[in-house]
């Protein structure tokens, strides 16, 4: 019996969302809480992922009733740099992206974007990103690179920028 309830007890602890902080008062047009035009992305992390939920509206619309291909290529590429910080916790740039949409992504959606990394060779990581609908289908993926990049390299990032990121990263061991 007192199997099961360790077994039950692991279980329930499957799929729980737990909220990841997030500097205020920047204008990152995917997670800024400053840019009145932007996605408003927060993030938490479930399981072995890093994950958001959004639904778009028409603001964000490309062909008519279907999401701009740029803004979900903004979901994952945004999705897969909060994996990133949430588990390396240090200053990255994306090398190269490459998007496969699947499906159509139709506004007001309930969607899930989650990422996770993949390998990681030196200063190079390789992430994983992905746009899922409600019911759990497929809806696009994307395969990046990221560069990890020391924090004096980072000369046009404004220093209360970097203040912040590194007061994130300090959040983040608590996560």
């Amino acid at each position: 019996m007192s199997n099961g309830s360790t077994m039950k007890d692991k279980t329930l602890k499957l799929g729980e969302k737990i909220p990841l902080p997030k500097p205020q008062g920047h204008h990152c047009f995917a997670c800024g809480t400053a840019n009145p035009i932007g996605l408003h992305l927060d993030f938490y992390k479930m399981d072995n992922f890093i994950c958001s939920d959004i639904t778009l509206g028409k603001q964000y619309e490309g062909w008519e009733n279907m999401a701009h291909g740029g803004i979900v290529s903004t979901l994952l590429d945004e999705v897969m740099s909060w994996t990133l910080i949430y588990f390396k916790k240090a200053f990255f740039v994306t090398r190269k992206m490459q998007v496969k949409y699947v499906r159509p992504i139709l506004i007001g959606q309930s969607l899930m974007i989650r990422g996770r990394i993949l390998n990681e060779s030196g200063k190079v990581i390789t992430a994983r990103g992905e746009v899922l609908s409600d019911e759990g289908s497929l809806l696009a993926r994307s395969e990046a690179e990221f560069v990890m990049v020391s924090e004096d390299k980072l000369s046009s990032v404004p220093e209360g920028l970097k203040k912040d990121m590194r007061e994130l990263f300090e959040k983040m061991k608590q996560v």
